[in-house]
């Protein structure tokens, strides 16, 4: 339960998934007596209810005036979900939202008074995905050397986080790591790659995949908001299901292809407005990525309610209700990128083989 002492929780990016539905929850909690919500954005007017008593706050997190904000409301708690809001921005954007946003909202966390706890929403991504990776990442591995994108932005935010850790000591700061989310309404790479009317994967390979379900990590930070944990904790469901499995489950077609070859059909589908498929997350799709949840469990205190195969049931029971109209165009989309998408794999195979 969260503490009877929180008072007013500020969250960046609410006018995305993870900090919206956050507000929500928080929005139910007795003990919170101010919701403050930060965004560059104003939220759609059909979430709008959602917020609840949330005070939205259009602002840059870029802009040393958080500070202001922070000090005129005496927050004592920050939540920041904005560096998990815009995980297709181009790499410049990234790095300049994304990671000198993350700068100067713990440099206004460092001079602040009135800050009591700090939660930073990260990503199992910044271990990233190779042939030499461990059975489970634990949280004691360092971060890849090789991240990319994405993954290399989190990074920087992650060692922002380290130094305002080290400056301030006094402060709670806990690093949330979520694994890939999914769910009846989140809309995140993975959901697109399994929302594909024909699902390009590696030949010769089969991913391991540990998901975690969108109910899961809006509670995690709920409860991180309320507890002053320390450290760094991978927040997944328990166990794997392969990625041969996720695209059967999902009832799309598998079209194996040579591993150079999935960005391009990626890029084929992405032109008919479905899905993109990085060099980033081909990497992810050949190798997958599992990670230890023990100290989730025994030091952060929560236990997941729906394990990996519970939340990929989920998703794929909650799609399996769109109406007629969205079925029939998704058909109809399979079969006129069936013989493009084969003539690319044909074509990569060739150039493979020179």
């Amino acid at each position: 339960m969260p503490s009877p002492t929180q008072r007013v929780v500020l969250i960046t990016g609410v006018s995305r998934y993870l900090g919206g539905h956050l507000a929500e929850r928080l929005a139910a909690d007795s003990s919170v007596e101010r919701i403050i919500g930060i965004d560059t954005i104003a939220p759609r007017t059909s979430e709008r209810p959602r917020l609840g008593r949330t005070e939205f706050v259009r602002a840059d997190i870029r802009n040393p005036l958080i500070a202001k904000v922070i000090s005129q409301a005496r927050v004592d708690t920050v939540v920041h979900t904005a560096a998990l809001a815009s995980p297709r921005a181009p790499r410049v954007t990234l790095q300049d939202q994304y990671v000198t946003g993350t700068m100067q909202l713990l440099a206004a966390c460092q001079t602040s008074e009135s800050i009591r706890r700090v939660v930073v929403a990260s990503t199992t991504a910044v271990y990233g995905a190779s042939a030499a990776d461990p059975a489970l990442f634990t949280e004691e591995m360092p971060p890849t050397g090789q991240a990319v994108g994405y993954a290399r932005s989190s990074i920087e935010v992650e060692n922002y986080a380290r130094g305002f850790a080290r400056r301030r000591p006094d402060i709670p700061l806990s690093v949330l790591r979520l694994a890939n989310l999914i769910g009846p309404t989140v809309d995140t790479a993975l959901t697109r790659y399994l929302s594909m009317p024909i699902v390009p994967t590696s030949l010769g390979y089969d991913a391991r995949l540990q998901l975690l379900h969108e109910w899961d990590a809006i509670e995690a930070l709920h409860r991180a908001s309320a507890i002053d944990h320390r450290g760094v904790v991978n927040v997944a469901g328990e166990g794997v299901v392969s990625l041969a499995q996720a695209v059967r489950r999902a009832g799309r077609l598998r079209l194996p292809v040579p591993s150079p070859a999935v960005a391009l059909v990626g890029a084929a589908v992405r032109n008919s407005g479905v899905a993109e498929v990085s060099a980033e997350k081909t990497s992810f799709l050949n190798y997958g990525r599992v990670v230890d949840t023990t100290r989730l469990r025994t030091q952060f205190g929560y236990t997941p309610r729906y394990t990996t195969e519970e939340a990929l049931r989920d998703y794929v029971e909650a799609r399996s209700v769109l109406p007629r109209l969205v079925l029939g165009a998704v058909e109809g989309a399979q079969h006129r990128l069936q013989d493009r998408l084969e003539r690319l794999a044909s074509a990569a195979a060739r150039m493979g083989a020179i």
